[in-house]
């Protein structure tokens, strides 16, 4: 969770259409993108980078590029309608299609894709792999 918010409690929003940022791979050689829309909670994400220093140990280096910055409300188990919003119970980032939101470097794709395959596995969501595309030098004729 955020160390300071502007406001305690947030509303729902839209998860559909394409991700605003983060749609390339920027920091390593291979990247994690996803295909459908969801909220990833703290725990989730936490779960993933255990499971990704586990799997890695000390041969490559893992970026992620998600933080849980959205509080999401919930009222107690049997309550009436009304008496206001319900307290946070749980932090989530938003993830939009086509954001790159994990992102490994230093390994070969082989291990990377294993490394990859195991942390999906933790999500709420489809992704697939991507590499980071060459730089296409600007040619004037």
């Amino acid at each position: 969770m955020p160390k300071k918010t502007k406001f305690r409690k947030m509303q729902r929003g839209r998860r559909k259409g394409i991700s605003k940022g983060c749609r390339t791979v920027a920091f390593g050689q291979f990247g994690l993108e996803a295909l459908t829309p969801a909220w990833v909670t703290a725990q989730q994400i936490e779960a993933m980078r255990v499971t990704m220093s586990r799997k890695l140990k000390k041969e490559g280096e893992f970026f992620l590029r998600l933080f849980p910055d959205k509080p999401v409300s919930k009222k107690p188990a049997e309550t009436r309608m009304g008496k206001g919003k319900g307290s946070t119970e749980v932090w989530v980032a938003v993830v939009k299609r086509g954001r790159i939101f994990c992102e490994i470097s230093g390994v070969s794709e082989t291990k990377a894709r294993e490394i990859f395959r195991l942390a999906a596995s933790k999500l709420p969501l489809k992704v697939r792999v991507v590499k980071k595309q060459e730089e296409q030098p600007n040619v004037v004729a």
